[in-house]
């Protein structure tokens, strides 16, 4: 049930966090309610927290010295992400690094706002800066969709794989998993609850929209690869917890409803892990056979 934060918010939301498309519009996708809706922020294990919409992870990472806040919604729920975070005892202003999992509106459309509010430092791999600074122009697959640009990024550190970001005793790996944008980023890190390590998992979207070309006439040379080695990353990785970009991978609402009872232990899930890697491989392969009539 909704809670009575999430219904009060939800009465701006509608129109200050509403969808950017009109129904049967190409850009459809930008109108998914569940992007837009307001959801009730949460502590899910150690001092990482949900602070994003029905349908859009944003965590933020709280530390003694400042905060760390992945990825963002869509730009006009900045206000959501920020009542959230003060909904949990926190202050934006307190953030201090801001990192992305990959440079597509609904992720980072929020980031310009909280690079102006806080001042944090802007940590993303360097094949998305030039991304972030067209403000999705040059994106190979949207960019000449001017509904799904965003107000450009200037980034302040360009990652490379296996850097990481270190903020008051926390410490996050960055893994380049490309294909879904060019520096898609996977973000894993150990944290403490309930006496004992997690391993958590920020995984990068592998995930293959409509209108991506991989073999004949590729959206951008190297994508199949790129695909191949982010899913081969992805399957190295042991997490407990997995915390995607889109919550509903890891059916995190039914998840957050156990939490009241079962703790952290309602978030652990290296099974379903392991299963939506595997679908995804499927997929890729079944999208490469399609494009070459059957031919790996």
């Amino acid at each position: 049930m909704r809670s009575l934060f999430a219904a009060v918010l939800a009465a701006a939301a509608l129109t200050a966090c509403g969808p950017a498309a009109p129904a049967g519009d190409p850009a459809s996708v930008l109108e998914n309610p569940s992007w837009f809706e307001p959801a009730e922020p949460m502590h899910l294990v150690g001092p990482v927290h949900f602070v994003g919409t029905g349908g859009l992870g944003v965590y933020l990472i709280t530390t003694p010295t400042g905060h760390i806040l992945l990825d963002g919604g869509m730009p006009a729920c900045a206000p959501l992400i920020e009542a959230s975070i003060l909904r949990l005892g926190f202050q934006p202003r307190d953030v201090r690094v801001l990192l992305i999992t990959q440079a597509h509106v609904d992720h980072v459309g929020t980031l310009a706002h909280f690079q102006r509010i806080t001042g944090a430092r802007v940590e993303v791999m360097e094949a998305e800066v030039d991304l972030l600074k067209s403000g999705g122009a040059s994106d190979y697959l949207y960019g000449r969709d001017e509904r799904f640009r965003f107000e450009p990024v200037v980034a302040d550190r360009a990652l490379h794989d296996g850097d990481t970001v270190a903020l008051g005793g926390i410490t996050l790996t960055a893994r380049h998993t490309p294909g879904h944008t060019p520096g898609c980023t996977t973000w894993v890190t150990d944290v403490e609850e309930a006496g004992r390590s997690w391993r958590v998992v920020f995984p990068g979207s592998t995930s293959i929209n409509p209108g991506t070309r991989l073999v004949k006439d590729p959206s951008y040379p190297g994508i199949l690869d790129d695909y191949r080695r982010a899913l081969a990353v992805l399957d190295s990785l042991q997490p407990d917890i997995w915390l995607p970009a889109h919550p509903s991978y890891a059916d995190f609402e039914a998840r957050r409803s156990r939490a009241s009872s079962e703790g952290v232990r309602a978030f652990v899930d290296p099974d379903g892990y392991r299963r939506r890697i595997a679908s995804q491989k499927e997929s890729l392969d079944a999208i490469v056979a399609r494009e070459t009539g059957g031919v790996p």
